[in-house]
């Protein structure tokens, strides 16, 4: 990875932004896909204009975007594209989705942004290097005991019933009010800036992780599946991410 890439990521952020923010609260088109998740104009623009750039740019890179799937499969460098993660939140006129980039090296996520376009906040994860959050390091917050932890999961009805139940059982050793349910992305970035302790989730694609894993990891935290083993593109899609890597046994111990 070099500085040329994360020129690149940056502008590609910018293009995002660029056709998200004239249709936010205004009048779209959207439709359900065939999982039945939700997709609207704003999300098809903005990843089309990020990979017209990347196919301008790096031909021979690889693409996986949410929206127009797979080019150049195999490549050795791959470009992670969610044009807008937190859909729901777009419809709803809540600014707190976010569009997610990563670069994936032999399939190991090396940057990611996650860049919220209507707030003008943006967080830049390199490997090896401190997390930026508008251009300034952000830092993840040590957490002495779970009990003490802001835990965050996007939807409870996202979990099977196996699912549902392990997350509930780190719930339950924290404090209720500091549960937030609703945030998607956003959460990870607030995890980075020392705001949140703890995101649980599953069910996440490569689209929805991969940009995640250096934003988080960058500030001092950390991301893992649900037997606390490192992602990459051949993860099972479930997650956590933990502002002090300390606390991860205990999370995977309250888990079962």
């Amino acid at each position: 990875m070099t500085d040329k890439d994360l020129v690149l990521a940056l502008r590609l952020a910018d293009l995002a932004g660029a056709a998200i923010r004239p249709l936010f609260r205004g009048q779209w088109s959207e439709e359900r896909k065939a999982d039945r998740s939700f997709v609207t104009e704003a999300d098809r623009a903005a990843e089309a204009a990020m990979r017209r750039l990347i196919e301008a740019e790096f031909p021979r890179d690889g693409i996986i975007g949410e929206e127009y799937g797979t080019r150049n499969e195999g490549a050795g460098r791959q470009w992670v594209l969610d044009p807008i993660d937190g859909t729901t939140s777009f419809i709803a006129g809540r600014p707190i989705f976010g569009t997610l980039i990563a670069l994936l090296q032999d399939g190991w996520p090396v940057l990611g942004i996650i860049d919220q376009p209507i707030a003008g906040e943006r967080w830049v994860g390199r490997i090896g290097q401190s997390t930026l959050f508008n251009g300034k390091p952000a830092q993840a917050r040590p957490l002495k005991e779970l009990s003490d932890a802001v835990l965050a999961t996007t939807s409870p009805h996202l979990f099977t019933n196996e699912e549902a139940d392990a997350f509930m059982a780190v719930a339950k050793q924290v404090a209720e009010k500091k549960i937030i349910y609703g945030g998607d992305c956003y959460n990870y970035g607030l995890v980075a800036s020392g705001h949140i302790d703890v995101v649980i989730e599953a069910g996440l694609k490569l689209y929805d992780y991969a940009a995640l894993v250096p934003v988080v990891e960058g500030a001092g935290g950390i991301m893992a599946d649900w037997q606390g083993n490192p992602l990459d593109a051949a993860s099972d899609g479930t997650v956590i991410a933990l502002g002090d890597p300390a606390r991860l046994e205990d999370v995977l111990e309250a888990m079962g």
